[in-house]
């Protein structure tokens, strides 16, 4: 596996256990808030699992962080040299196309535009 990506993946779930463990909230009340499953919010949180962008949403509102803030500790957002949050940028016709693509639903071409910056080296 990529270590960078496993070392990502790990700091997501610290993050995520960390700020489930400040709102006092246990594994299942999270997968009770969320409608996922406690074993697969535990290998989220232990670094073994990717969720999807929808996963981080779900998760964020049930732990009140904004969708930005876990986005970013995904990688799927960096932050400039100001410490604002901003997503990898991938050349404009491809994301283009992928916005163009009318088989995809809204959130599914959010979710692939991404993937798709996540994939691509910070600036």
């Amino acid at each position: 596996m990529n270590e960078p990506w496993d070392t990502q993946m790990q700091a997501l779930g610290a993050f995520i256990r960390d700020k489930r463990k400040l709102a006092n909230m246990s594994l299942r009340q999270l997968a009770e808030r969320t409608k996922l499953s406690n074993p697969y919010l535990s290998q989220i949180e232990r670094g073994l699992h990717q969720p999807s962008v929808r996963v981080i949403r779900l998760i964020s509102d049930a732990l009140n962080v904004s969708t930005e803030t876990l986005l970013a500790q995904a990688g799927l957002l960096h932050r400039d040299s100001h410490g604002h949050a901003g997503p990898h940028q991938a050349p404009p016709d491809i994301e283009g196309a992928i916005r163009s693509e009318r088989r995809l639903t809204d959130e599914q071409k959010s979710a692939l535009i991404a993937v798709l910056r996540s994939m691509l080296p910070a600036e």
